[in-house]
């Protein structure tokens, strides 16, 4: 279903528009919210973990009664998570065609650790070039690894938000997706195109919102843009806010039951199933901003406050459950 649009002053260029619990920009263009296992905050830097199923979407204008909550606008999204729940987000994209990609987290960016804004930067590069990129987990941290999206509680000083800001004012996760200039790809895709890489797996401050905090590292690279920064078209977007509602509140707004917690990590490993390796040795790796590789993961804050909230017990992963992947 298509979003209203806010004004005719709007600045949203791009049609985003909610199908199948996937949001899509444009007409190529498309991100979904995938549930995945939490990986062990232990220090060692893990393979890429499934999607374990879409995160069900929905439009603030969904709210049981209209009665969208105080603070939100009725252009947001809002999906459903657990305390602590991880997820990861998949990018849809046209290769011959592609677009470039801003997400922030409480409106701090995830690549550059800047503030967030709709201009695009290069120095340091603050957005992704996708489907080039077909995936982000996480907060760009380390050298070649990420420290994994983990969902907490605003107002209890864990969220990447927190720790850059020293506030919770706004939590969730931002978007936007940025056209290319015309003429410089192709307007048609040719006429075969290649399958895109799968980790999919077929398995059977307001009161209730959250934010984004760190978990544990995997290894994944963030790239350069590949065709350079003039490629872009600053005034043909389109942008969203997609807030995170733990299960109560989403029951709260919906009627409905939120989905059942995933299985956990060491139960899935113990069970053989697949952990993911993307064949991309040869592809550079944007460097960690110091800010985002400084952020205090969930388990370092746990520690430091004398709380033990979550088992991060190393996890023993067989190379032949580890896939690669192109």
């Amino acid at each position: 279903m298509l979003l209203r649009p806010r004004s005719r002053l709007s600045f949203r260029m791009l049609k985003v528009r909610v199908e199948k619990n996937r949001v899509f920009f444009g007409d190529r263009f498309s991100v979904s919210f995938q549930r995945t296992l939490r990986i062990p905050d232990d220090g060692k830097v893990y393979p890429l973990p499934p999607g374990l199923g879409l995160f069900p979407v929905h439009e603030a204008q969904e709210c049981l009664g209209g009665r969208i909550p105080e603070g939100w606008d009725e252009m947001d999204l809002f999906i459903p998570l657990y305390q602590r729940e991880a997820l990861w987000l998949g990018f849809d994209g046209a290769k011959w065609k592609p677009n470039a990609v801003k997400v922030g987290v409480g409106k701090i960016n995830v690549v550059s650790g800047t503030a967030w804004d709709k201009e695009l930067h290069q120095e340091p590069q603050d957005y992704m070039v996708c489907p080039q990129q077909p995936w982000l987990d996480g907060i760009n941290a380390g050298a070649n690894f990420i420290r994994q999206f983990v969902a907490t509680p605003l107002g209890q000083g864990y969220t990447v938000e927190a720790q850059m800001t020293g506030e919770e004012e706004h939590g969730g996760i931002q978007l936007l997706v940025y056209e290319p200039k015309p003429g410089v790809f192709p307007d048609k895709p040719p006429p075969r195109t290649r399958l895109e890489p799968s980790r999919m797996m077929a398995m059977s401050s307001p009161q209730g919102e959250m934010g984004l905090s760190a978990g544990g590292k995997m290894k994944q690279k963030i790239y350069p843009d590949p065709f350079g920064i003039d490629v872009w078209n600053t005034d043909d977007y389109g942008s969203v806010f997609v807030r995170l509602v733990n299960s109560q509140q989403y029951s709260e707004l919906t009627g409905k039951s939120a989905p059942e917690p995933p299985i956990n990590a060491r139960t899935y490993t113990e069970y053989g199933l697949p952990w993911f390796d993307l064949y991309d040795e040869t592809r550079p790796d944007l460097a960690a901003p110091e800010s985002l590789a400084r952020i205090n993961s969930v388990r370092e804050i746990d520690e430091q406050r004398g709380a033990h909230m979550q088992d991060d017990t190393s996890i023993p992963i067989d190379d032949n459950q580890v896939k690669k992947i192109r």
